[in-house]
């Protein structure tokens, strides 16, 4: 990961968000509302799943460990400068302004540094909705209108390049299932990442409905697309 961002060219704008290999799947059973969890399976096999999604998602090409979670600092957040990204004009001309430092989090289940303070619900809402949870209380989100359904009226997002926006696409069976690989199937790293930068905002401005379309899709096939 940290040679792709040096030497790939790509420009990673202020607001963008950057993409993420997704799978299509079959729709999963829903959670259960009384326990908040998927409930397709035993907790090994939740977990299992949660391990896989998040070697195939490449996770540890920003958050330590490439894809191999044997791999020392694995799912463990930035230990060098080289892991994190650089958003604004200044990526490309240094010294130009703005200019934010975004910094991959320690994941694993420290309570201190990690998410170990975090609720898999909490985990669940940051993956689908794009929400801090350290900003979002620990509460079932039923609407993405701020102020509505337990949606955070003056909602903290993940800063980019996390790609919450394509993630949320994943039905809840998957996120359900990273969200307690990360919490039950990881041993807690003691790492203390800085905080990430971001304008007064907290990227608020990039995600709106209109930059990165609904959920669930628009129904196929649309203009762009055809059926056989």
């Amino acid at each position: 990961m940290e040679s792709w961002r040096r030497n790939s060219g790509f420009v990673i704008p202020l607001i963008a968000v950057a993409a993420v290999w997704t799978l299509t799947r079959a729709p999963a059973p829903r959670p259960s509302p009384a326990s908040g969890a998927w409930t397709g399976g035993t907790s090994a096999d939740t977990i299992a799943h949660g391990r896989w999604v998040t070697i195939t998602h490449d996770c540890g090409g920003c958050h330590g460990g490439g894809s191999d979670p044997a791999a020392k600092g694995w799912l463990a957040g930035e230990t060098s400068p080289a892991m994190q990204f650089i958003i604004g004009p200044c990526y490309v001309t240094p010294g130009a302004k703005p200019c934010f430092h975004t910094h991959p989090r320690n994941l694993t289940p420290d309570n201190e540094t990690g998410l170990g303070r975090f609720s898999e619900r909490q985990i669940f809402n940051a993956l689908r909705y794009g929400l801090r949870p350290e900003d979002t209380p620990d509460v079932e989100i039923t609407s993405t209108v701020p102020g509505q359904g337990n949606f955070p009226l003056h909602p903290r997002y993940l800063a980019v390049p996390m790609p919450w926006t394509t993630w949320r696409m994943l039905p809840d069976r998957d996120l359900w299932a990273i969200a307690a690989y990360l919490k039950r199937g990881l041993k807690p790293v003691h790492n203390l990442v800085p905080e990430s930068e971001g304008p007064p905002d907290f990227w608020t401005s990039a995600y709106t409905a209109e930059a990165i379309g609904t959920n669930p899709a628009a129904a196929f096939p649309t203009a762009n697309e055809v059926k056989e």
